[in-house]
């Protein structure tokens, strides 16, 4: 009697393990399961693309400025030179008198295309 009780019972734990792993894999394969799956794992992806990404120009910047302390050294340079002085259009106001320009220092003409349509 005790040896149907025990595998009685060892029946109904197998059942009932084999239905609950059943069941688990059926709730994975469900369409919203599924594609929650897939953008869990796009947004894993995307993240370790994004890291290697600014790893990779981290160390495109950092050799860049040891290749151009290279270049500054093989050419001599040493400091950094200054910027030429800002650009000044002589506008002539009064055209009577020319020897009194007045100097404009912005003078930016924009580029209108719809301008003589």
């Amino acid at each position: 009697m005790f040896r149907r009780t025990f595998w009685f019972g060892t029946g109904v734990a197998a059942g009932v393990w084999a239905t609950t792993k059943v069941n688990r894999k059926l709730r994975q394969l469900t369409p919203e399961s599924l594609a929650a799956t897939a953008a869990n794992k796009a947004l894993e992806t995307g993240a370790r693309l994004k890291d290697r990404a600014v790893g990779f120009a981290l160390d495109v910047r950092d050799n860049m400025a040891q290749r151009e302390a290279e270049l500054g050294e093989a050419l001599g340079i040493h400091e950094n030179p200054e910027l030429p002085a800002p650009r000044r259009f002589a506008a002539i106001e009064n055209r009577t008198d020319p020897s009194n320009p007045r100097y404009v220092e912005n003078t930016t003409y924009p580029y209108k295309r719809n301008e003589d349509h």
